[in-house]
């Protein structure tokens, strides 16, 4: 009896062994999926942030090229149409560039999710509204000359 009983003894002792190891496996196995699925979160929320600017970029070059297309549009018109015609097609350009500019300003604070924090820095509200600013004087200036032409 006393033999059979030492390999029940000895496969106890290795099961406890290999439930030991398995369970640290699990454990280490629970720890990287917990620092991936932390990972992750932070990467979506770099990929949320680049969208944003990517977002905030095409409203500028939309504005950008709006402007353009008014002041292009008033002086292509000059001689072709009447007067007023080349007028109101660019001051609609010119306003709807300032509208874009507007937009891509109140779309990138207001809009932008703060959660989950990413490891990206975000463009510095400080740089964002002045820069705006001054290119929404310039379409003001471009809707002046295109009335004063």
């Amino acid at each position: 009896m006393a033999q059979a009983a030492e390999p029940k003894a000895r496969d106890l002792k290795r099961q406890t062994v290999e439930i030991k190891r398995s369970a640290k496996a699990v454990e280490e196995s629970a720890d990287q999926l917990t620092d991936s699925a932390d990972r992750r979160t932070i990467l979506a929320g770099d990929r949320t942030l680049l969208a944003a600017e990517r977002t905030y970029a095409a409203w500028v070059r939309t504005a950008l090229a709006a402007l353009a297309s008014g002041v292009g549009a008033r002086a292509l018109m000059h001689d072709v149409l009447p007067e007023w015609v080349g007028k109101i097609s660019g001051s609609l350009l010119v306003l709807f560039a300032g509208f874009c500019l507007v937009a891509a300003v109140w779309r990138e604070v207001c809009g932008t999710p703060s959660q989950p924090s990413p490891d990206v820095r975000r463009i510095p509200v400080t740089l964002l509204v002045p820069m705006n600013g001054f290119l929404l004087l310039v379409a003001i200036a471009a809707l002046v000359g295109i009335w004063a032409a």
